[in-house]
């Protein structure tokens, strides 16, 4: 979307509503509703959220609360999204923001109308109350750190993301070129997405990162571009979960899977059969059952006028992981637990 129309959504949505301020004391729920009714708001569709979803009305059940869960498709149906929840009355929203730097005004709104709070990328700028998650700058660490081991002898390596926009995927992409480079930690240093980049000693390149907006065909043509542009390449990073899978399709179908290393992100089942078939180095996973779990939660105290559930950073931290050979088949059972599948 240009920032032309986006300036008008913006627009129209914050004339559409009318500010009120928020208060610490309890709030009324919705007209009509028995029970307070909260929203959880996802950035796009992905088999992650699914984990999200389960966790969120896990919630809603155990503290007897409405829980609607919402997968946008782009930034105007986020937007669109936020518009109907408060024109139908909602008593809370935890949304994970798809551009928080061009909806710094749209979240302002709906944050002065409810309890607003941020979950998986967050939106500082905001006046959301709190952000629930890890730390992505610390989580792409991980995740370099884990493929620098994999190449010991150094090897160059292509970044594939969805979109650079989201507050995670810029902090997850720094950390992860930082660790892979061998740098000094630097939180507010961000490459451009086309450089190519080398570490002091030479050994180690970032060829540069390649995005696709949640297209998942763009996400795979990326994937088949780099590996044929690039026949010395050593690994790929899919940062996004549905990155991996579509970065081992294509690999298959180049004759290359096996022969370049994969780096992966999250819980897709692919990438774990990946790391037990030994076509995935490892995956730096997130926690979204729980991400769904602590937001209804938080959402609920804020409800009832508990303001002291905020942390005095406005961060409540839900760390991530490396699942690796090691720990494949006991992290598989645990989602499979989780989503109540067998």
């Amino acid at each position: 979307m240009s920032i032309s129309r986006l300036k008008v959504v913006r627009a129209i949505f914050v004339a559409l509503i009318v500010v009120s301020g928020c208060s610490s004391s309890p709030k009324e729920s919705a007209p009509g509703k028995t029970a307070p009714s909260f929203a959880f708001i996802t950035n796009g569709v992905a088999d992650f959220w699914e984990h999200a979803e389960a966790g969120a009305e896990k919630a809603g059940q155990d503290l007897g609360v409405d829980v609607d869960v919402i997968m946008p498709s782009s930034i105007t149906d986020q937007t669109r999204k936020i518009e109907d929840l408060l024109t139908r009355g909602t008593d809370g929203i935890a949304i994970s923001p798809i551009d928080p730097e061009n909806q710094v005004e749209v979240i302002n709104t709906a944050a002065a109308k409810t309890n607003l709070i941020t979950h998986d990328s967050d939106a500082p700028q905001t006046n959301r109350l709190v952000y629930i998650g890890m730390d992505n700058y610390d989580a792409g660490l991980l995740c370099g750190r884990t493929l620098r081991e994999a190449l010991p002898d150094g090897g160059k390596i292509m970044i594939l993301v969805g979109r650079l926009d989201q507050d995670n995927a810029k902090r997850r992409r720094q950390g992860c070129i930082d660790a892979f480079l061998d740098r000094d930690e630097d939180r507010q240093r961000i490459d451009p997405p086309g450089e190519v980049l080398t570490s002091a000693d030479g050994k180690y390149t970032i060829l540069g990162t390649m995005t696709d907006q949640f297209d998942r065909a763009k996400a795979k043509a990326n994937a088949e571009d780099a590996v044929t542009r690039h026949p010395d390449i050593a690994a790929m990073v899919g940062l996004f979960e549905y990155n991996p899978p579509l970065i081992i399709e294509a690999l298959d179908r180049t004759g290359k899977l096996g022969k370049v290393k994969v780096m992966a992100f999250d819980e897709n089942s692919l990438a774990l059969q990946g790391i037990k078939d030994g076509t995935v180095i490892a995956t730096v996973v997130q926690n979204p059952y729980q991400y769904g779990y602590k937001s209804i939660e938080v959402l609920n105290e804020l409800h009832k006028g508990n303001k002291a559930i905020l942390p005095e950073n406005k961060f409540i931290d839900i760390p991530a992981r490396v699942i690796d050979p090691s720990n494949v088949d006991a992290f598989w059972q645990e989602i499979k637990d989780r989503l109540g599948k067998k």
